[in-house]
């Protein structure tokens, strides 16, 4: 099994007050929604969403078989803190996270 970290969702109270900070620092986000902002940097996502800021950012692994690397994870240990879900046509994400509750999150199929 292998992942690839591709993004980083960072949970933000204020989503337009955030947006013109990271907007200065990478340019103009390719996705510009109430609900998520999206920049590329370089084929890495730097994503902002509300959310809870006490969480923290949440790194993504890119996986092919999410519920099949899920299931390895857990059984090793990690615990999760949001199940599998839909989050556009063919592309799902869950959080979990490690030995010491810190959260990283699979997306894939």
């Amino acid at each position: 099994m292998s992942a690839t970290i591709r993004s980083l969702v960072v949970p933000v109270s204020d989503i337009e007050r955030t947006k013109a900070v990271y907007t200065a620092l990478l340019g103009t986000p390719h996705t510009d929604t109430p609900y998520y902002v999206g920049y590329n940097v370089d084929g890495f996502e730097v994503g902002l969403t509300p959310g809870d800021v006490s969480e923290g950012p949440v790194a993504y692994a890119d996986v092919e078989d999410l519920d099949g690397v899920r299931s390895t994870v857990l059984a090793a240990g990690a615990t999760e803190r949001s199940a599998p879900r839909e989050v556009a046509p063919g592309a799902r994400v869950c959080v979990l996270a490690d030995a010491d509750g810190n959260p990283f999150g699979l997306r894939g199929r």
